[in-house]
């Protein structure tokens, strides 16, 4: 007779046990996936309608990005930058094609990348603008989230991210978001070099700045003197329906920072891209990191990139993105705890009245589960619905099936 298999009170008790209390999963527990499909470890299959925040817009082990990673894996991983390598310098002259920018600086995670872009910000306030040395200040918006690194904190108005943490950063400032007037206040100072921001804010909860916000800020960085930084690490790479969020108003920013769909969901790889006058103020051994530019990410990003544009998934998020909207406020129309529906392409957010504590969102989020989608909320009260770039007509509708049942019985 075969030994029965753990069940996932096991998996969660373990975590429980041995992990650090940093993060309030969903009672779940995963184990397999493919597209945009997930399966726990006794068999449910579930839509996955948060991408792992953005990482996995082409889907759960697309057959292209497991291809590349294990003939990758099995040649060779890791070279440091100490030595050249002959996929590093491919990946780059795509990527800076694609995204329309000189150079490339490559990176792991997200929050490294946005912190070698306030780096990069500060050398060129110094070499560049010529803001005395040890005075810059980089601008940041309100409601930001990129990361929790002590400079990412620095730069947040989240309390739960900052207190019992500081001291803080210094030459960091916040301003409100979507609010170019006090833009223009801050700007005032000619020690500013820089603004960086989230063109649509994720963690915030998908907030959608005013149209023509962006192209204001890009104006005003121009007429300032003063570099725009566009943190597009959850929103580039196709989710909102287009290449990049900032193509939605033309804009293009003095730096991009890209992460999460760059790793196509397999390994941690992020990048910073600027021009010449930008990259090139930092010189060799100013900024490294060793895992940054391995074989093994470049390989795995060059196929992540190809994919989005050979698949047009950016496309397919704004028509499907389009879709859910519009099922999203039929059914606003049938239930009356829908305060607002907002978003761009496959980044969307429902927000849930009267529950400034989160419970009902909460609920909402396991009553989803039970019925084979997961989401999870935001900032308690809002729930963030982000599905891979690969999901099908037929397969949307399914889920939107799912979340209308789900919520006209909860609100019954």
């Amino acid at each position: 007779m075969s030994a029965t298999l753990p069940h996932t009170s096991h998996f969660i008790e373990l975590e429980e046990r041995y992990g650090a209390h940093n993060y309030h999963p969903l009672p779940v527990v995963l184990e397999k996936g493919q597209g945009p499909f997930l399966w726990d470890v006794e068999g449910k299959r579930y839509f996955d309608f948060l991408s792992a925040y953005s990482a996995v817009n082409q889907g759960h082990c697309h057959p292209r990005l497991v291809k590349v990673m294990a003939e990758q894996s099995a040649r060779l991983t890791l070279t440091s930058r100490a030595f050249h390598n002959n996929l590093l310098g491919p990946f780059e002259a795509y990527a800076t094609r694609y995204f329309g920018f000189d150079r490339l600086l490559p990176a792991n995670s997200g929050v490294e990348a946005c912190e070698a872009a306030v780096k990069l910000c500060r050398r060129w306030g110094y070499d560049i603008k010529g803001i005395p040395d040890g005075q810059a200040i980089v601008l940041f918006a309100a409601g930001n989230f990129w990361g929790r690194t002590l400079a990412a904190i620095s730069a947040s108005t989240d309390p739960s991210s900052k207190n019992g943490f500081g001291p803080f950063m210094p030459g960091f400032q916040i301003i409100p978001y979507n609010d170019l007037d006090a833009l223009d206040r801050a700007l005032s100072n000619p020690h500013v070099a820089g603004f960086m921001l989230e063109p649509i804010q994720g963690e915030a909860g998908v907030v959608v700045p005013d149209e023509g916000y962006l192209r204001g800020v890009r104006e005003k960085c121009d007429r300032a003197g003063v570099l725009m930084i566009a943190d597009e690490v959850q929103t580039g790479i196709g989710r909102t329906g287009k290449r990049l969020a900032c193509d939605h108003e033309e804009v293009r920013p003095d730096i991009l920072v890209l992460g999460k769909a760059l790793s196509g969901g397999m390994m941690p790889v992020s990048a910073v891209l600027a021009d010449d006058e930008v990259m090139l103020t930092i010189r060799p051994g100013e900024h490294g990191s060793t895992f940054g530019g391995n074989p093994l990410a470049c390989a795995v990003a060059l196929e992540a990139l190809k994919i989005v544009r050979e698949e047009a998934l950016d496309e397919r998020a704004d028509i499907l993105g389009q879709r859910f909207r519009q099922r999203m406020s039929d059914l606003q129309e049938q239930v009356d705890f829908i305060s607002c529906i907002r978003g761009k392409g496959l980044l969307n957010a429902v927000v849930i009245a009267g529950d400034p504590e989160g419970e009902v969102s909460w609920n909402l989020c396991l009553r989803l589960a039970e019925k084979g989608l997961l989401a999870k909320p935001t900032h308690g009260h809002i729930i963030r619905f982000a599905p891979p770039l690969v999901l099908t007509d037929s397969q949307m509708e399914e889920a939107c099936d799912i979340m209308a049942d789900v919520f006209l019985h909860f609100s019954a």
